[in-house]
């Protein structure tokens, strides 16, 4: 496919409001079952050298002094297609990953990551972050190894709030969704987004694993509990959506969780795979309404769990189905924008699946980008694995553009950089914290 058939894609995007300011949309067509971009290096051959139609030869007026309607054919700039035909194999395939990082400082690995494989961002956890001085140096010295880079890192955490929270002890600590979702109110979930949202972007960090949409349906769910605003739809669906707009206002990518959901399970994911016998019918009824809400309102990155769900697909993983991830997702409730894997170091795929052939899988099935949240080798094996995938025309020159143009779409949107943050102000943050508990009755 050449530039311009990718640019009435965008425009078709553009008109169904996905792709509008903090909103990064994909490239997908939800009316098929494969996202249609194409080779982004092809040139129309009807264009002159500066992209418009020359319908005479030469592009100028035939001579009238009316004033010419304005040629149709002519492409306008589109910065994230421009961006992506200037980028190599290796900085697009680097695009579909992010990964995770050992210690508190930059390495040698992290380097090899960023300036050899290229790699699209990173996760950070507990352990990567002591205190907000040496946190703050660490996300700034990677911004800094990236330099050579022509695309922005992801930097990214989970940060729900409740038990999980990757911040310093230095911050108030923010309630479970649960205590958030016994007030039932949007003002509260929003403002906690908002909160988090601050304390995010304060450090430079432009992603957030949050919220999580799961219904807790299954009082045995050792992994989600608390986690989840409650056991109702409608109001994980309300509370959902509120806290992804506070983050969004604050220029933080949120991460809407665990699609197609993992409220209904008794297996801990990061242990073991999770079997889930819940058919469709089912999943539209229940476990389906809070993303199709959180997708009404602009969601702009999914993130796919590591469920088997032998209704739909008795094959795959969700995060590699493309029963799920494309057809479910994308073609149904009509998902435009960027799919992530949960991590593919968990236990659900590294005592079942080839952890590289996953990674292939999931790109082939849908997603855009594929979390590979622990461990160097792992990290390097899901890169060579995509990169093979590719050299080899399993993943095609269109796939891999599609994938990547939806990334490059949403980084923009969100004006991402490299450069330095210069730190939270965790006094005021904490002081509108305290504010906003003791407004809801959550702190004495």
């Amino acid at each position: 496919m050449d530039v311009k058939r990718i640019w009435q894609l965008g425009m078709t995007l553009m008109l169904a409001g996905i792709l509008t300011a903090g909103c990064g949309g994909g490239a997908q067509d939800a009316k098929t079952s494969e996202p249609q971009t194409g080779n982004t290096s092809q040139q129309n051959s009807n264009q002159g050298s500066n992209g418009s139609s020359k319908a005479d030869g030469s592009g100028t007026s035939s001579g009238s002094s009316q004033t010419e309607p304005e040629d149709v054919n002519k492409v306008p700039s589109d910065p994230a297609l421009e961006q992506l035909n200037n980028l190599s194999t290796e900085e697009k395939i680097g695009q579909l990953v992010l990964v995770g990082m050992d210690g508190t400082t930059s390495s040698e690995a992290t380097q090899e990551l960023i300036e050899k494989y290229h790699v699209g961002g990173f996760i950070f956890y507990k352990n990567n972050i002591e205190n907000t001085l040496q946190a703050l140096q660490l996300f700034n010295d990677l911004k800094a190894n990236n330099k050579s880079n022509p695309v922005p890192l992801w930097m990214s955490v989970d940060e729900e709030g409740g038990r999980v929270s990757r911040m310093p002890n230095d911050f108030v600590k923010v309630p479970t969704s649960r205590a958030i979702g016994d007030k039932d109110s949007t003002d509260l979930s929003k403002g906690i987004g908002g909160i988090l949202g601050q304390e995010l972007s304060g450090f430079g960090l432009n992603m957030d694993f949050a919220p999580v949409l799961d219904i807790n349906s299954n009082p045995k769910n050792p992994v989600i509990g608390d986690r989840s605003f409650g056991n109702k739809a409608d109001l994980v669906s309300r509370l959902g959506i509120a806290t992804m707009e506070g983050l969004r206002a604050q220029k933080v990518v949120p991460v809407v969780k665990h699609f197609p959901g993992h409220g209904d399970t008794s297996v801990d994911s990061h242990i073991g795979l999770p079997v889930v016998n819940n058919d469709l019918s089912r999943l539209r009824k229940m476990e389906l309404i809070p993303f199709k809400e959180a997708i009404d309102n602009r969601a702009e990155v999914v993130m796919i769990a590591h469920l088997l769900m032998p209704k739909i697909d008795p094959d795959h993983p969700a995060s590699f189905s493309k029963k799920i991830i494309t057809d479910l997702l994308r073609n149904e409730l009509n998902y435009q924008g960027v799919v992530i894997s949960d991590d593919m170091t968990m236990g659900a795929i590294e005592k079942n699946y080839d952890i590289g052939n996953a990674s292939v899988s999931a790109i082939l099935a849908g997603g855009n980008i594929i979390l590979v949240g622990h461990d160097y080798e792992k990290e390097k094996t899901a890169i060579e694995a995509l990169k093979t995938a590719v050299k080899d025309g399993k993943i095609s020159e269109d796939v891999l553009n599609n994938r990547v143009y939806a990334i490059l779409k949403l980084k923009q949107a969100y004006g991402l950089s490299d450069k330095p943050a210069q730190g939270p102000d965790v006094k005021q943050i904490n002081s509108d914290l305290n504010r906003l508990l003791k407004q809801f009755g959550l702190k004495k």
